[in-house]
Order: structure tokens, then sequence, then C-alpha cells
């Protein structure tokens, strides 16, 4: 029975249920253990709000006026139970390989190879959606705004990759500031925002309140449909609440500090996200906003206070970066989980003196550089496309991560592991609404028609190099597993 096991659950499970060994993941040697709670709590922060809150809300409130604080709220609830399920599983057993390392073990190697390398397209499409979206907020400014938008995607890229490669530490130290600087400005924004209200000072013309949205069609301006159809850009969003997950197994005393900060992923998505876009529908009519600026630029540009427009712009440039490091961060651990177990090429298991897994960080961040040549060909159009493909890398995340908590919930029930006292609430009904939500949410891209059917058409071929990629590496992956198998007795003994 697992140490984690509180008093509660020792009473009241069968005291004869089996003891297994604890699964091993041969990712996880070698890191620090430099993350400290200020860092774990930022981080959650920083994956609680990020890119798609700070421009793509701009272009969803065009497109569905403020029914998206809606559309926020539903998939935020999503995202929570997606995080606790995973944090379960993480006070189960902390591992930098997080879900690749939980798939591995509940569904076998077929599944932590699909699991990692979903969550690869996920992040290095986002990385390229994140660059793009640094290059469109410097572009704000006129000392930026004749530097071609792909030249300023490459320098966002390389500055970000070279902070990523020293330590976890500086990787721990740049998202706790980029944290505290986003969380700042958002405080502010509102505290501003509420002011505007209360007092009715026009903004543009308009005075801000409920009339403001009842003057213009209501909170479903275009009906109820836009709102539906928007639900994966949300999704897209919410895309690094799993990064405090990953960044576990670097972290000392996981069980203490983990669900403090998972726990408060909730009230962060309730005040930050559903209550900034019901202020940016309060504060101006939704035809305002546009996709090209942020919407918190365009209400602070309106309301004409000097310099406030380009300090809001900084913060969001500030948000794009912290979502691109947090990429690096994140898809550089679980490529090295997967490269140990023989599914992902060697090269991105290699560590440099800092104990930094740089060959999977550099690997995504080659896939970066794609989205700068997306930004040079087709500027206006570099971010919806980047964000719908990783769409499907994050739903394919979250399918996996409530699969393997279905997984490991049934194996609880079977009496062959206990659950931690830090549980999933309403398992397993949670994890099969989850699947059915996600599920729901490939629906509405296809329905949607647009870029979005032409990603869900491209599902079978995701598939098909899924299927291909196995068979490829499957027999390093089996010959390293039958190694492992062969040592493990013996390191165990020696333990």
């Amino acid at each position: 029975m697992s140490d984690r096991t509180s008093t509660a659950e020792v009473s009241s499970a069968p005291l004869s249920a089996p003891s297994t060994s604890p699964h091993v993941d041969p990712g996880d040697e070698g890191y620090s253990k430099d993350l400290k709670s200020r860092h774990i709590n930022m981080i959650a922060i920083g994956g609680a709000i990020g890119t798609g809150l700070f421009l793509g809300a701009g272009g969803r409130l065009a497109g569905a006026g403020p029914s998206l604080a809606i559309a926020y709220a539903v998939c935020g609830v999503f995202a929570f139970f997606v995080v606790r399920a995973l944090g379960e599983l993480v006070l189960y057993r902390p591992s930098s390989g997080a879900f690749v390392s939980y798939a591995r073990e509940f569904m076998g190697e077929k599944g932590a190879f699909a699991a990692g390398w979903l969550y690869f397209l996920n992040w290095s499409t986002t990385a390229m959606a994140d660059i793009t979206a640094a290059a469109v907020f410097a572009q704000f400014w006129s000392a930026f705004s004749d530097i071609p938008q792909g030249v300023l995607a490459l320098i966002a890229l390389a500055v970000v990759l070279a902070g990523n490669l020293i330590s976890v530490k500086y990787f721990g130290e740049m998202e706790f500031w980029f944290a505290i600087i986003k969380v700042a400005a958002l405080v502010i924004f509102m505290a501003i925002s509420i002011y505007l209200v209360v007092t009715q000072t026009p903004v543009d013309g308009h005075v801000p309140g409920f009339s403001t949205i009842s003057d213009n069609n209501g909170i479903f301006p275009l009906g109820m449909l836009p709102m539906l159809l928007v639900v994966q850009g949300v999704v897209f969003a919410y895309a690094s609440v799993e990064l405090c997950g990953v960044a576990a197994g670097e972290t000392e005393n996981p069980e203490k500090i983990l669900p403090k900060a998972i726990n408060s992923i909730m009230w962060r998505v309730g005040i930050f996200y559903v209550g900034s876009v019901v202020l940016l529908a309060l504060l101006l009519p939704y035809t305002a906003y546009s996709a090209e600026q942020s919407p918190f630029v365009t209400v602070m540009d309106k309301i004409g206070i000097p310099g406030a427009a380009g300090i809001m712009n900084l913060v969001v440039l500030t948000a794009a970066l912290s979502s691109l490091n947090s990429g690096l961060y994140s898809t550089g651990r679980i490529l090295r989980s997967m490269s140990m177990a023989g599914s992902a090429p060697k090269f991105t298991g290699l560590m440099n003196k800092g104990q930094v897994p740089y060959g999977g960080i550099l690997l995504t961040a080659g896939f970066g550089v794609l989205g700068v040549g997306l930004n040079f060909f087709v500027p206006d159009d570099a971010f919806e496309i980047v964000i719908n493909v990783a769409s499907i890398g994050i739903l394919g995340t979250w399918a996996m991560i409530m699969i393997c908590s279905l997984l490991f919930y049934r194996r609880s029930q079977q009496g062959l592991l206990s659950r931690p006292s830090y549980k999933l609430p309403w398992a397993p009904y949670t994890q099969i609404v989850t699947l059915v939500f996600l599920a729901a949410v490939v629906f509405l891209m296809w329905y949607g028609g647009g870029d979005g059917r032409k990603t869900v058409y491209c599902l079978p071929v995701i598939a098909a190099m899924l299927v291909g990629g196995w068979y490829l590496v499957r027999g390093r992956v089996n010959a390293l597993a039958a190694e492992r198998a062969q040592t493990l007795p013996a390191q165990q003994a020696r333990d």
C-alpha cells in the first residue's frame, strides 16, 4: 500500500489489499529538485493564464459576443477536472514523464507512445502560436512595426530557448516573474474596469454596463452556435494547465505543494478568464474587438490613459513568452521520458550540465522555426492555423490523462493499488463526462467547417503516423523494456 495513503483511507481500505512494486520510469533519473513551492504555484497560475486569453479572446469576442464568458466557464470546469485527475496520479507517483509515465504503467508502451507524441504535437504547434503572438504584440510599437513579423518571431524563439537551456531553477524563476506580471496586470485591468463600470465613465463614447450588452443584441448577438464553435479555441486557452504535473518531478515535497496549486486553478479560472471576459463585454460592444489586437490593449487604448496600452501590450507579450517557455520546458521532459523508453529519438534523452534535457527542447524549438516560416508567408492567418492543429494535440493529451485516471481508478477498485488522499471527485463519472466533452469538441470542430473541419480530416493522417511510428520504434522499446525487467529485481534488492 502506498505510503501516501491517508489514515482515513487505511481504515476504509481492505487490509488484505495486495501490494505491488511502484512503477519505475526510466526517464526520472538525473533531474535536480530545484523547484520550490512559489515556483509551482506561479507555474500553475501561468498555465491557467496564457496566450489564448491575452490574444485569442479578441477574435472570439468578435465572433461569439459576450457568450464567450460561458464558453470559458464550461471549458474551465473540464480543464480543472483534467488537472485534478493528473494531480491524483502525481500524488500516487511523482514523475517528470507525467501522463506519459502513467500511460506506460496503465496502458503499456503503445499508450505512452501515443500520449507523448500527441503532447509533442500540442506544444510544437503551440510554440508556433506563441511566437506568432509575440511578433504580433511587438509590432504594436512603432519601433518594431516595420520589422517583418517572421523576424520578430525568430527573435522571440531564440531568447526563450536560450533561457530554457540553462537550468530548471532559471526556468522556475522566469515563470515565477512572468506569472507575477500577468496576474498583476490582470488585477490592475480588472480594478480599472470595475471602477469604470461602477462610475459609468464613458469608454470611447460608450457608457459601460449591462446596457453595452443589451444594446448590442444581448449575450448571444449572433446566436448560440458561434459560442459552441469557439469552444475549440477556448480549449486552446487552457492548454498549459497540466504543466504543474510535469514540474512535480523536479519539486521537493510535491505531496504538500501540488494539491494547493491545483485547487487554486478553479478560482483563478473564474476570476481571470470569466471575470475578464465579462468586464470586456461590459466596457465595449463586442464589435469593437478583433483578432488583430489583444482585447486588453483595445480597452486601454480606448480609455486614453497615456502609455496604458503600451504597458498592457508589454504584459501580453510577456504572456506569450511565458507560454513558449513552458512549452519548451514540458516537452523536453516528456521527450526524455520517451527517449529513455525507446519511443523517441536518442538525442532527446540527452541532458546538459545544468540537468536540462536539451535534446527534446531543441527538437520542439526546431518545429517552432516552422512557425517563423508561417509568419513570413501567411502572417495574418498564422495564429489561427496553428491553434487548430494544436487543439488536436491538446484534446488528445487531455483524453489520455482521463483514460489513465480511469484505469487507475479501476485498479484501485480491484484492490491492486491505493488511491492517495487527494482524489479526483466523483470518479469514474468525472472521467467519462470529460471524455464525452472532448469528443463533442472534435465534432464541433468538424461541424464549424473551415480550418476546424480540415483539422478533423487530418485525424486519420495523425493516427496513421502514430501507428507507423510505433512500428518503427517497437523493436527498440521492447528491447529496453526487457533490459529493465532484468535489472529491476537487482536494483530493488539493493534498495
